[in-house]
Order: structure tokens, then C-alpha cells, then sequence
């Protein structure tokens, strides 16, 4: 595992952005895993920028994104297809065709859960995943307790979740969805490269448990210590916790 410990978030975002690029411009089919947060939304932001300095070129990209809300529309200003649509699809050239978010009002959902992981094994799997991390130390919505063979699937959001996410939903967390489409850790666990970016103290305790703490299926997070690629990239102050422990190897960024 590749640890990487900025100056500042702007650094972590731009160093995060800056892996994307690479992949999407090194490779001539490049599938991406998406995520979404406040955190991502400064990394597409970056992403853009590249495309619109002719930087970047999206065309033969395929995006898979790691969750959905159970009953909200693509269309509904709240769910992540949405997101999605306002922070990069609609400011890049990803063709519809390849953008994959899964479908939180499918009729049969576990049969929607079973496509989308058919999907993503005839695009040839995921090349790089970005990750962010939720209080619970999920990856994607895999609340605890989640095995890590886990795959996409309905969960129940934690109320610790849903009131993290209340501010998309006039704050009030028994507006969030009560369950939500995720891919399991070990659909994610398949992607060839795994990047996880946090920032901010409020990150720094679930960080340093993720790192440090046992492999643990109640920190869904703790898995990604099994990928043979990952890396975690952090500012300082997610940081603080974990690299506070003298056997760490940090890889420091000014």
C-alpha cells in the first residue's frame, strides 16, 4: 500500500486528479470507478479542468459508479446519478452509452444488482476505483457488518450514514433513504488499482483505524490492505492520528 500525506487538501485533490488523468490517458479502453462526497467533487472539478485545457480526452472511457439510493430517480436532484451529471458527465465527453450508475428504481432490484455486476465484468473489470471513506469506515454504502467477498447488493444505511448525509436532504437524516444499491467489497476489491483520498480531522479517527486497526469486516475500509494496488492519499489532517504511530512509512508532499 501506497500512503501519501499532503501539505493541504487542495494538494491531496490535485494529487488524487492527477492519478485519474494518468489512466484515462495511458490506457485506450480506461474504466473508471466512481464515488461521490464533497471530497470527489473537488477532484471532477480538477478532472474538467484537464479536459477543457484539451488535457484530457474521455471519449473511450467507461465510468461504474459504487452506489445509488433505493427510490430515487437519475433524474431526482438527490441521488448520485445526479450528481454525477452535475460534477463531471455534463462538463466532459463521456459518451451516455458508457456511464453506469446502478438503477435505484429498478423493478426487481436484486436482478439489478446482478446486471450491474455483469456489466462491469464485460467492460473487463475496473481499472482504477476511487474511494472515499464514510464515519462507519464504509467503502461505497457496505455498512457493518460487510464480508469482504461481498457483491453489489441492497444494504440498509446506518443512521451514523444517514446523518452524514443529511445535508443534500434538508438536514433532516430521516429524509436519506433508509437503503441504497452498493457495490460489495468485493466487487471493489476486483479493480486493478484502488485509490482512496480523505481529508479533514473529522477523517483522521476512521482513517487511522482503517489502517491500523485489525481487518475488520465492521470497517468495511480495513479490506483495501489486501489490494496489492492501493493507494491512500490524505492531508495532514486526516493524517494526524494515524501517522502519530512511529512504524508508519509516510510519503510526504509539500
Amino acid at each position: 500500500m501506497n500512503i501519501i500525506v499532503t501539505d493541504s487538501p487542495e494538494q491531496a485533490f490535485s494529487k488524487a486528479a492527477d492519478m485519474i488523468a494518468c489512466v484515462v490517458l495511458h490506457n485506450p479502453h480506461p474504466v473508471l470507478g466512481l464515488a461521490t462526497g464533497r471530497t470527489m467533487e473537488r477532484i471532477y472539478r480538477l478532472l474538467v479542468k484537464q479536459y477543457e485545457t484539451s488535457a484530457l480526452d474521455f471519449a473511450t472511457t467507461t465510468s461504474f459508479n459504487l452506489d445509488e439510493y433505493v427510490g430515487l430517480a437519475p433524474t431526482d436532484p438527490n441521488s448520485y446519478r445526479h450528481y454525477m451529471q452535475e460534477h463531471l458527465f455534463a462538463h466532459v465527453n463521456i459518451p451516455t452509452s458508457q456511464i453506469h450508475v446502478p438503477n435505484g428504481i429498478a423493478a426487481d432490484l436484486d436482478l439489478e444488482c446482478d446486471r450491474y455486476e455483469a456489466t462491469i465484468e464485460k467492460a473487463g473489470g475496473i481499472g482504477l476505483q476511487l474511494l472515499g471513506i464514510g464515519e462507519t469506515g464504509h467503502i461505497g454504502f457496505n455498512e457493518p457488518p460487510s464480508a469482504f467477498n461481498s457483491r453489489t447488493r441492497v444494504v440498509h444505511l446506518d443512521d451514523i450514514t444517514r446523518r452524514q448525509n443529511s445535508g443534500m436532504f434538508g438536514n433532516d437524516p430521516t429524509c436519506v433513504p433508509a437503503h441504497a444499491l452498493t457495490m460489495g467489497v468485493g466487487t471493489i476489491l476486483e479493480a486493478r488499482k484502488l485509490l482512496l483520498v480523505a481529508v479533514g480531522t473529522g477523517k483522521a479517527a476512521i482513517v487511522d483505524k482503517a489502517l491500523n486497526g485489525p481487518l475488520n469486516e465492521n470497517v468495511s475500509a480495513t479490506a483495501i490492505r489486501l489490494h496489492p494496488d492501493c493507494t491512500v492519499i490524505l492531508d495532514d489532517a486526516a493524517a494526524s492520528i494515524w501517522k502519530n504511530n512511529s512504524s508508519n512509512t509516510i510519503n510526504s508532499m509539500s
